[in-house]
């Protein structure tokens, strides 16, 4: 694939057309959004399981006697701590502690880890790490092009995938990976999820997505697997309230703000944006990302004024219609300490002011 607006298509496009879904431009890329239908898809998810392409998520590798040591001082989270075969979730941060990206960051030896970065923020992501090298041994490459990836979500996945590999799932926990093969393809199988289900997510080359997706597809028939579009990602996200770039995260926002206090390891030595989030946090936090339920009738969007009863201000960052609540709920940015669960709301839905409610977050959570 070539970087050309006209070719932004993954390798599973024609997978996609044959299965009627609905195609809309997302950061630059031809995706489905839904299949047969976005509640029906995000419901097959929570009960059975569903297939995402998510290939036009951005690869880097980043190799060097100076890996560990240049990725320690780029994220916040402690890479020290990675072991081969283990990721974690962690952030490309500013001088002023704010989001550049999220990423996530697997590990295959001391010398050699890949990122994950988010479509809309690959370029900018590439070029923020190449800016701030300097001397260090280290050599960065998007790989983006060369990789295929799926996400197989539900309490069927493991079942579904055990089929179509010899690798022990079972040995696979939680921000783990293996390298292995699906279908007869050579994958990195990974365990990390986006939609607080169990699930797998499988990095291969272009050609394999194909072939693989379709195995796939036909091996989880029985167990109700069916192909999920970007719309029921968003809408299972949403519910595990897992933050999404260019909503709750974004170059204003802080991890102490959005509730991801736990990627930030201040001992784990010096890093970019360290210095500003030592300030903001004695400071104290200005705002919090809260959870909300709408109690009387409309959906929350992105960018709607929110307020509490005492006229504290904040606004919308995601809201929807949740298929598992049957409920409109939303994320949003209060000033700290102006609101506690269960604390009524006020969200201004197209010049209509609508009752909601604080309400704890995530929204769901799985029984383990």
């Amino acid at each position: 694939m070539s970087n050309s607006i006209e070719s932004r298509r993954t390798p599973l496009y024609e997978c996609h057309q044959r299965a009627g879904a609905k195609i809309v431009e997302f950061a630059g890329w031809q995706m489905p959004v839904q299949y047969v239908g976005l509640i029906e898809e995000h419901r097959a998810v929570r009960q059975q399981a569903g297939l995402f392409d998510v290939s036009h998520m951005g690869e880097f590798s980043v190799r060097g006697p100076d890996a560990a040591s240049f990725l320690q001082r780029m994220t916040p989270n402690d890479v020290s701590r990675l072991a081969d075969g283990r990721a974690h979730y962690s952030g490309l941060l500013t001088e002023d502690g704010t989001y550049v990206d999220d990423i996530l960051i697997y590990r295959f030896a001391e010398d050699d880890y890949m990122l994950v970065v988010n479509a809309g923020n690959r370029q900018a992501d590439l070029d923020w790490l190449l800016e701030h090298r300097g001397d260090a041994e280290v050599a960065i490459e998007d790989r983006s092009d060369d990789t295929a990836l799926l996400a197989l979500q539900g309490p069927a996945a493991a079942e579904i995938l055990a089929g179509l590999t010899d690798s022990d799932l079972a040995a696979v926990r939680y921000y783990g990976f293996v390298s292995g093969k699906v279908a007869g393809h050579p994958a990195i199988i990974s365990r990390t999820g986006y939609t607080g289900e169990d699930g797998f997510e499988l990095y291969l080359e272009p050609e394999a997505a194909p072939p693989v997706w379709d195995s796939l597809l036909e091996a989880g028939a029985p167990q109700g697997l069916v192909p999920a579009g970007l719309g029921a990602r968003d809408t299972l996200r949403l519910e595990a309230a897992m933050a999404l770039y260019g909503h709750e995260l974004d170059r204003t926002t802080t991890p102490w703000e959005a509730g991801l206090s736990w990627v930030v390891k201040l001992e784990s030595g010096d890093f970019v944006g360290r210095d500003a989030l030592v300030r903001q946090k004695e400071a104290g936090i200005p705002r919090r990302l809260i959870g909300f339920e709408v109690v009387g009738r409309g959906i929350a969007r992105e960018g709607y004024a929110l307020a509490t009863s005492g006229g504290a201000e904040g606004v919308v960052t995601s809201g929807t219609w949740s298929p598992t609540f049957e409920k409109s709920i939303g994320l949003g940015y209060l000033p700290t300490g102006s609101t506690e669960d269960g604390d009524p709301l006020v969200i201004t839905v197209r010049k209509r002011e609508v009752e909601a409610r604080a309400v704890p977050i995530p929204f769901y959570k799985r029984a383990r």
